[in-house]
């Protein structure tokens, strides 16, 4: 009796299991394994997509992003494709994190493109990883991590962050200068330079020091995160601005909407999470961040005078971790001939 009711029980599991390979969310389901004879994802090779994590990592694969060639490397580099975050650009590699900003579009046979141009290279002195891993993720922004066994970097950036924000350990703050740059800035840790037209500022911790020209290296004043912004203009008053931001370091981005069926009125509502590495010097617990056009034309927070360019038109800067955008959204229908033969109740119905 004893055995029947144990195998019984097993076969309870067992059934249960097939049962739920299929899981129910809202009106609609999805299977936990491949159907027979189906095909999983997998790289231009044809070996089997693994997703390219840290080993803390610790949400769903992400797929379809702007930054989905640091977690799926489909053509097998190991560090990352052309990330275009806008307005800042990027690309991973061994030794680091390149960074540029566009400005004059290309037109090639049928496409209009803002190419990936390189003014910098953040890294670690000596960094040389085999490749780079996502490390968590927001709504609109990605942590990407180096790690060499002796050195790593993380790096933070987003759609629409001026931004990237690095934490270092094994040695000291490497920035790859593409030419040798204009510094017209130089005091506690500060930096404000020009390379090949573009303005950045580098925002170390105070009473840090940077040598060196094309490359500049610093210890961090023997901490361990620093911050690069792209600026508009290398103006002191524009440096001083992103300086009082730049320690707010953003680690989640999230996006809430609600829709107004009576009205059709969908508001989004946008919103950074920070965390202030130093205080004092005016330095403020919010970042800089700049909307696309869709977003600036239909929201009501204040802007700045700050703009940058970008394939998706001029982008503006709001100051502040939260902001909302309000659209009219109709709903989306196909636009399709009114022939064949079928019931218009049923039509009607179906659209309702």
């Amino acid at each position: 009796m004893k055995l029947f009711i144990i195998s019984f029980y097993f076969l309870l599991v067992l059934n249960n299991n097939v049962f739920t390979q299929t899981v129910t969310v809202g009106a609609g389901s999805y299977s936990t394994v491949l159907p027979s004879g189906a095909v999983g994802p997998q790289y231009s090779n044809g070996n089997t997509a693994v997703p390219k994590v840290s080993s803390t990592f610790a949400k769903p694969p992400q797929t379809c992003d702007y930054w989905s060639s640091l977690i799926y490397p489909f053509y097998g580099d190991q560090f990352s494709n052309v990330i275009y975050a806008h307005p800042l650009n990027y690309k991973a590699k061994n030794n680091g994190l390149q960074l540029g900003y566009t400005t004059t579009p290309v037109f090639a046979a049928q496409d209009y493109l803002f190419p990936f141009q390189k003014q910098l290279t953040i890294g670690v002195v000596g960094l040389n990883a085999v490749k780079t891993v996502t490390d968590d993720y927001g709504d609109w922004t990605v942590t990407a991590l180096w790690d060499d066994g002796t050195r790593t970097m993380k790096a933070t950036l987003g759609h629409g962050l001026p931004y990237a924000f690095f934490t270092i350990s094994g040695g000291n703050a490497n920035i790859i200068c593409n030419v040798s740059p204009t510094i017209w800035y130089n005091q506690s840790g500060v930096l404000g330079i020009t390379v090949e037209g573009r303005h950045y500022g580098i925002f170390a911790p105070d009473s840090s020091t940077w040598s060196g020209t094309t490359t500049l290296q610093s210890n961090l004043n023997n901490k361990n995160y620093f911050s690069v912004a792209l600026l508009p203009d290398n103006n002191l008053t524009t440096l001083e601005t992103y300086r009082k931001h730049a320690y707010a370091f953003v680690t989640s981005s999230t996006v809430e909407w609600n829709y107004d069926e009576a009205t059709a009125k969908l508001t989004s509502t946008f919103s950074y999470t920070t965390e202030l590495k130093e205080s004092g010097n005016g330095n403020l617990n919010e970042t800089l961040t700049a909307l696309y056009r869709h977003q600036w034309l239909n929201t009501f927070a204040p802007l700045t005078s700050f703009e940058y360019i970008s394939v998706a038109e001029k982008m503006k800067v709001f100051e502040g971790n939260q902001f909302t955008t309000e659209l009219t959204f109709e709903g989306v229908l196909p636009a399709l001939p009114d022939e064949g033969v079928y019931n218009p109740a049923d039509l009607l119905a179906m659209v309702n």
